[in-house]
């Protein structure tokens, strides 16, 4: 088993550990420095802390997406972080038509489905779009070029939704159900940060038991471990890979819709830094 296991560890993946562990190391040795020297207090951290839990929820629906493309594929889809962004900034023209006609306050639940609705279906295409323009053309290259298509096909859509919207920062409408905060054992947190914890942990739910307990998710595990394999056991391979596409889209326009409202704004720069 351990043999396994280390034939299928590529330098790739021992380079991410240290690099992990390094950063790792620093957040740790940042936080005990800070402690001893009595910058904040005990609410600071615990703000801190609930922060931190809702905007790695976040990021950990888009690693989803990056981290099964990686897996089916062994490459890094550097668009991923612009599939991200795509979602939400659609959201918000349908949450501000919403907004201008008072369905937003009259009906806020129903328009928090449709923005979601709307961001996911929009995510998901170009996800899909992405895969069978930019990825399947290259698919037999050397690795080398498809990541420089992902890198090309990233500045394309952050460019093209700037030309498109401007290189503003536009507002998300408020909406008043998510805001004020709850008494939670004793601590005020914000509505919306536990919203997106939850969220989050749920989808993520979800995702993980498509992937092991589904035929279309077993098919996409057998991608994953060996393609010419999979494909001699009747799997096609092509429409398994545009699925992994689609299902990593879907979860990074959730995670673009659930950005937004904790941050209540989109840019066309806002999937750079999370994509990475």
């Amino acid at each position: 088993m351990f043999q396994k296991w280390k034939d299928r560890v590529t330098i790739t993946d021992i380079v991410m550990w240290m690099i992990g562990g390094t950063l790792l190391l620093l957040c740790l040795w940042g936080s005990v420095s800070t402690i001893r020297a009595g910058l904040y207090t005990k609410s600071h951290w615990i703000d801190f802390l609930i922060f931190g839990l809702a905007q790695g929820s976040i990021y950990a629906l888009i690693a989803t997406g990056y981290t099964m493309v990686y897996g089916v594929l062994k490459m890094i889809n550097f668009a991923h972080g612009e599939v991200f962004m795509s979602g939400p900034f659609t959201g918000y023209f349908v949450a501000t038509a919403m907004w201008r006609s008072d369905f937003l306050d009259n009906h806020p639940i129903t328009a928090i489905v449709a923005i979601f609705a709307v961001a996911m279906f929009v995510s998901t295409m170009v996800a899909f779009l992405v895969e069978k323009i930019a990825y399947r053309p290259l698919r037999g290259a050397p690795r080398l070029i498809p990541l420089i298509t992902a890198i090309g096909a990233s500045f394309f859509l952050q460019y093209l939704f700037k030309g498109l919207y401007g290189s503003g920062i536009n507002a998300y409408p408020d909406i008043e159900i998510l805001n004020g905060f709850w008494m939670i054992f004793g601590i005020r947190v914000l509505k919306i940060q536990v919203i997106v914890i939850i969220a989050a942990i749920v989808l993520m739910l979800v995702l993980y038991n498509f992937i092991m307990m589904t035929r279309v998710g077993k098919a996409i595990r057998a991608v994953s471990e060996d393609k010419e394999a999979a494909a001699l056991m009747g799997i096609n391979v092509d429409a398994m890979i545009s699925t992994t596409f689609i299902i990593g889209g879907m979860a990074a326009g959730a995670a673009g819709v659930l950005y937004a409202l904790m941050f209540k704004q989109v840019h066309f720069f806002m999937g750079f830094l999370p994509g990475l």
